[in-house]
């Protein structure tokens, strides 16, 4: 269940902690580690730390973008500290969280994502995600390095593996490339049927992504309201056209 798991670490600036993030995960039967954007890597200093994890790092994924980390993922989970930004997003601790990722690992892809040393996952970056994690601390000084949270959620990820096995689940949701399409999908329909006026388009679709994110549509819930998109984009389509023939045939009298 563990090998669908994938930590991914955004825009990392210290290779050690890359390396410390290696070794932890190695330690609880991760292997997947997937770099966004990093500042340094390959870095002697990251194989250093990783000890005997350094053959994650030789397989590290390194894409630009955590768009292009999280495509294929059914279930995306940013880890932050500040619990009170968490955009209506479900908010899970630790151990919860790797429950739940564990459940549902035997369907498919997950993601844990962690962002930047000095501050953590960017507001629109954690909009991407489905759940908000963070690890029970001090609330006078809840905040952890990134390897020492990388290592704690790893523990309650090898944890939670070791209940015993349930029947999996049918794969039901659908990939997050699959989201982004409908996301595209949903703007295209509400700016063709005037929904969304350009001069005025305030934070709908942000709005509508963070319920869609938050909710989790089936991938069978997802095709229908693809369906109904289309619906309502060939009326709208045929609607702007007999409005322009119309026009034209005016012109002409």
């Amino acid at each position: 269940m563990l090998e669908n798991v994938r930590i991914v670490l955004i825009n990392t600036f210290h290779p050690g902690n890359i390396g410390a993030a290696a070794r932890a995960m190695k330690n609880m039967g991760l292997s997947q580690l997937w770099l966004v954007d990093p500042q340094d890597f390959p870095s002697p200093e990251a194989e250093s730390r990783a000890a005997g994890g350094k053959d994650l790092l030789d397989s590290a994924v390194i894409v630009s973008t955590l768009e292009e980390a999280i495509a294929d993922c059914q279930l995306v989970l940013g880890t932050s500290a500040r619990t009170q930004r968490s955009f209506d997003l479900p908010l899970m601790d630790a151990r919860s969280a790797a429950t739940q990722m564990v459940s549902e690992a035997t369907q498919g892809q997950i993601a844990l994502v962690f962002g930047r040393e000095t501050m953590g996952l960017h507001n629109h970056e954690l909009q991407l995600c489905n759940r908000h994690v963070y690890i029970p601390a001090n609330p006078e000084y809840p905040v952890l390095n990134v390897a020492q949270a990388i290592q704690l959620l790893s523990y309650e990820l090898w944890i939670a593996a070791q209940a015993p096995v349930h029947e999996p689940q049918a794969e039901t949701y659908p990939r997050q490339r699959e989201m982004a399409l409908f996301y595209e999908h949903l703007e295209r329909v509400l700016r063709l049927t005037r929904f969304i006026i350009p001069q005025h388009e305030g934070k709908v679709l942000d709005k509508l992504r963070r319920y869609f994110n938050r909710s989790r549509p089936e991938k069978t819930e997802l095709n229908m309201l693809r369906g109904i998109l289309t619906s309502v984009e060939e009326t709208a389509t045929r609607s702007e056209q007999n409005i322009s023939s119309e026009k034209d045939y005016n012109s002409h009298d």
